[in-house]
């Protein structure tokens, strides 16, 4: 540029702002992609040194080089096939080109020209992040198909196994799709790169091809219509796991019209592809034209309407005859893939009386009903046995059962960890080092009796205080390390000779600001954790928790380890990230240590003819939604399987997988991919086959199919009259499921066992009514030859036992009821009604439920177990223990019913009737005040024996009235 004079003027220095902006951004790029692949590092170095302090590091790696391996071959193998085919367009351009100015491609040439091959690189780079990372996400798919297993079952339809469904289906469609996205990316940017450098040129009636450019489209385009032909073989496949409104799997339009349909699509897409190929010899693009127009047509008439005709004027006229083969096969697939073919339905009359021998010998002899409900009793344990604030149990407590003494039968009891709760600590105590290295882990166990009442209705005590004191028997020191309300991570250790600073047994005094001086220390000396001894694995810890302390702390030192993912579900998840892990994670004492309890799951999605289910949905209840159980994934499964018992040791956090489900295709597969890690089943030794039970979420999921799939004839089952459902629950919040309850209880039957078994029970209702459909338990004695036995108890149709719901209406509307929570109610104490129980009893069903009392205007109040209110036919019995409220209920109380054949006592008689209003009236107030008086003094039978008769002196005056 010059002046007006001519000369040239220098030309200006950059400022100072904008140098520092061409510094700053390349800067800050580089920082940025240091930082990502420094966290990339940081991640996967310290899951390299997780794994290896559980002694997995075997997983690890297989599942590094997998995603690894697939990662790089499958993604250099589709950027190579689209940089290729661009490379080769760009070969094959023509010499010679028009230079017109106006021309969009001219500028677009003289732009891309000079930095093709940059352009390239990055092309090729960002190809392989991309189509890599979706391949490495897709490990287990190949690893599955790699090592499948056969399951020894055919399809009906295309006389396969299951196998090729569940494994090989997944990984040849993925591979598919894979393919054809490769190939529909290289069509658009070998079309856009001839465009550009003129081997398709817009111009006159329509774009004009040059013979190169016209030969690489055909070919490219003949590969997709061949992958378009390997989808439609693979479609044929698909309707054996697909679904509909109907049932899933294949149906009648299916067989005769939609896989004809697909052999006839294959057909016309090989011979489309033919025609494109055809087109690198033929100038004119005529053919392959027609050959895709055919395509379309094709598809569209026999691929679409076709199957649409048939569905409606063939099938839907005759559904159920032409669909019941179908179903048939949509029933037994479905019933195999949840486990519940030989479930057992049997026909229950449910009587509604019962005399005093047959009382007395159901009653004790089967069923040992749990009166404490592991809902609401948790405050009485965190009350009663917290020792100090920092302790703490979950809302919601675990079942289990425990024999005591040799000879005696096992005894159901509510049990917890007794667990660390930073929440607990005051203010002036939370700072890193009391949060991370002085208070590192929970202490003992805490269990009760689960059909027992202390004399103020708190828990009868099993395990209790610290040190613990009890029947469990613990051998060492049971310090929780690892459990479900776990910090998130603790540093722990300390060099021989150095004083111990994690708090360990409280004692003393009870000022929460004294607490480090009014405990014993301890030093964590477990196998767990992973080393921070030296700074490289400090400067690593310290980025992945952004926590500088861990670098700078002198608390970190040479014998220093870090625990972290430490709740017992996600150490099972991390170890064995193929299984599905239940969300009801139990504590038990095995061997007198105390380990967590872990059930796992294998599932499938492909499994042909089988009905889907959405884990989410179907184990959704009462306890999930409030959050009291983990909830399972919204994942649609229709294959599944209680294949893995796991175990994590409270104290260093070792987790053992052992194999449950000895038949399990998938599980073998698994175990093919990871030799060594899933222990075989003959490892579980005895003292731990006594605590493992049927796993909630399997039973949840079980129950939700056996709505529908507890029918086995295809005809009923298309008809739906006989569908159930599950009840809301009547203590839970407004649409939610009642949640399965853990019992022990001897369901009748033939070749049922006459004594109580530990079970896991639930009930169903009928589709559009209240009341009662059928009793469903489940054998959850993992020593019993019986275990996971299935047994529905249904009523006639015709027998109207009242449902959850209209009991619980019964017992909040009974007078007798009402009498004696009036009191409470009026002195403002809260009402807590326990889990609803049903149980089959005497040839009949009893409910049984538990009432709490608790002060609401106290601090440190808990509910206290009152009473028990009962059901057996249309009468409530009300009592502090469930034998009275029985009595009360059957009216086998004296004075409440005359021996059998006797004249109606309490208020009734026949000399009665002479009696005057005003007497009738007279004897209802004495009947009140004495009522009044057993209730003071605790006498709950001969409360409600009064009030029964101050009830019937009422009626009678109303009738002498009336007279």
């Amino acid at each position: 540029m010059s002046d007006i004079f001519g000369t040239s003027r220098p030309r200006p220095e950059p400022s100072g702002v904008d140098r520092r902006r061409r510094v700053l951004v390349p800067t800050l790029v580089t920082l940025a992609v240091l930082l990502f692949l420094g966290s990339i590092f940081t991640s996967v170095w310290t899951d390299q040194l997780w794994f290896a302090s559980v002694d997995y590091s075997g997983v690890f790696r297989t599942i590094l080089i997998t995603r690894v391996g697939l990662f790089l071959v499958m993604g250099l193998v589709f950027a190579l096939f689209v940089v290729g085919n661009i490379h080769v367009a760009w070969r094959l351009r023509p010499e010679t080109v028009p230079m017109r100015r106006d021309d969009p491609a001219f500028r677009y040439r003289q732009t891309l020209s000079p930095i093709l091959r940059p352009v390239l690189i990055v092309l090729g780079l960002v190809l392989t992040a991309f189509a890599g990372s979706v391949a490495a996400s897709h490990w287990e798919t190949f690893q599955m198909w790699r090592k499948s297993t056969p399951f020894g079952v055919n399809d009906p339809h295309f006389g396969r196994d299951a196998s090729f469904f569940v494994f090989d289906y997944p990984w040849l469609r993925f591979l598919t799709s894979y393919s054809f996205a490769a190939v529909v990316i290289s069509v658009i940017a070998v079309a856009f790169i001839s465009y550009v450098f003129g081997g398709i040129r817009l111009a006159g009636r329509g774009p004009r091809f040059s013979r190169a450019a016209q030969i690489h489209l055909s070919v490219l385009l003949g590969l997709g219509v061949l992958l378009r032909a390997v989808s439609y073989y693979l479609d044929r496949f698909g309707l054996a796991i697909g679904d509909s409104a109907l049932f899933d799997g294949i149906g009648f339009t299916d067989a005769n019209a939609r896989i004809p349909a697909k052999n006839i699509l294959i057909v016309v897409a090989i011979v489309c592809a033919l025609l494109l190929f055809a087109a690198a010899f033929i100038r004119s693009w005529v053919l392959p034209a027609i050959s895709l127009g055919l395509l379309l047509l094709t598809s569209i008439l026999i691929g679409s309407i076709w199957p649409f005709v048939m569905q409606s004027f063939q099938v839907k006229p005759s559904e159920p005859d032409k669909e019941g083969p179908y179903i048939a096969r949509n029933i037994e697939a479905t019933r195999g893939a949840y486990d519940i073919a030989d479930t057992k339905v049997e026909s229950y009359t449910a009587k509604t009386t019962l005399n005093r021998s047959e009382l007395t010998q159901s009653a004790e002899s089967r069923v040992s009903t749990r009166l404490l409900d592991p809902t609401l009793i948790a405050p009485a344990f965190e009350q009663l046995q917290q020792v100090r604030g920092y302790y703490t149990v979950p809302d919601t407590l675990d079942v289990d059962r425990y024999q005591y003494r040799d000879g005696e039968q096992p005894q159901d009891i509510i049990i917890a960890a007794r667990e660390l709760n930073l929440a607990g600590l005051q203010e002036s105590q939370r700072n890193w080092a009391n949060d991370h290295t002085v208070y590192t882990h929970g202490y003992g166990i805490i269990a009760a009796q689960g059909n027992q009442r202390g004399p103020q209705g708190e828990p009868v005590w099993v395990e209790k205080d610290i040190p613990p004191t009890g029947e469990l028997e613990l051998k060492q020191p049971p310090r929780i390390y690892f459990g479900e309300n776990s910090p998130t991570y603790s540093i722990v250790g300390q060099p021989e000779g150095r004083n111990p600073i994690e708090v360990d047994i409280p004692r003393g005094g009870e000022s929460a600001s004294d607490d480090t001086a009014n405990a014993t220390q301890n030093t964590y000396d477990g196998t767990g954790g992973v080393p921070v001894g030296n700074i490289f694995t400090k400067a690593l810890y310290a980025f992945k928790f952004a926590e500088p302390n861990i670098v700078l702390s002198s608390r970190v030192n040479s014998a220093s380890k870090i625990l972290y993912d430490r709740h017992p579900r996600d150490r099972v998840e991390k170890v064995a990230p193929w299984l599905t892990v239940d969300g009801d994670t139990y504590p038990a004492v095995v061997d007198g240590k105390v380990v967590w309890i872990v059930d796992a799951y294998t599932t499938s999605n492909s499994y042909p003819y089988s009905e889907h289910r959405s884990l989410r949905e179907a184990t959704d209840d009462t306890l999930t939604q409030g959050q009291a159980q983990a909830a399972l994934p919204r994942d649609q499964v229709n294959y599944m399987r209680n294949s893995v018992k796991a175990v994590v040791d409270a104290y260093d956090g070792s987790v053992k997988l052992y194999q449950w489900d000895t038949k399990d295709p998938v599980l073998k597969t698994w175990m093919k991919v990871f030799p060594g890690v899933v222990e075989p089943k003959s490892a579980i030794k005895e003292p731990l086959l006594e605590h493992l039970r049927y796993p909630v979420d399997m039973f949840k999921v079980q129950r939700d199919v056996l709505r529908e799939y507890h029918v086995t004839d295809a005809q009923t089952f298309y008809e739906g009259g006989e569908r159930w459902k599950v009840p809301e629950d009547p203590a839970g919040q407004q649409s939610s499921l009642q949640p399965p309850y853990f019992l022990s209880v001897a369901t009748p039957g033939e070749g049922a066992p006459e004594t109580p078994q530990f079970s896991l029970t639930t009930v169903y209702l009928p589709n559009s009514r209240q009341n009662l459909a059928s009793f469903m338990a489940v054998n959850s004695e993992a020593t019993s030859e019986a275990y996971g036995t299935m047994r529905i108890l249904q009523l006639p149709s015709e027998t109207q036992v009242p449902g959850p719901s209209q009991i619980a209406n019964q017992f909040s509307s009974d007078r007798g009821v009402t009498q004696a929570l009036l009191q409470f109610r009026q002195s403002d104490a809260e009402v807590q009604n326990g889990n609803l129980l049903t149980l089959p009893v005497g040839g009949g069903l009893l409910y049984v439920q538990p009432v709490y009392i608790r002060r609401s205007a106290a601090e440190g109040t808990y509910p206290v177990l009152q009473f028990v209110a009962a059901s057996f036919g249309e009468d409530v019995g009300f009592g502090q223990t469930l034998d009275e409220a029985l009595r009360v209920a059957l009216g086998l109380e004296p004075g409440s019913v005359p021996e059998e054949g006797g004249e109606s006592g309490g208020g009734g008689g026949g000399g009665e009737a002479a009696k005057t209003p005003s007497e009738f009236l007279a004897d209802a107030s004495d009947s009140y005040n004495e009522a009044q008086d057993a209730l003071k003094e605790g006498d709950l039978a001969t409360y409600q024996r009064k009030i029964n008769e101050m009830n019937d002196s009422i009626e009678n005056a109303q009738k002498a009235l009336e007279e």
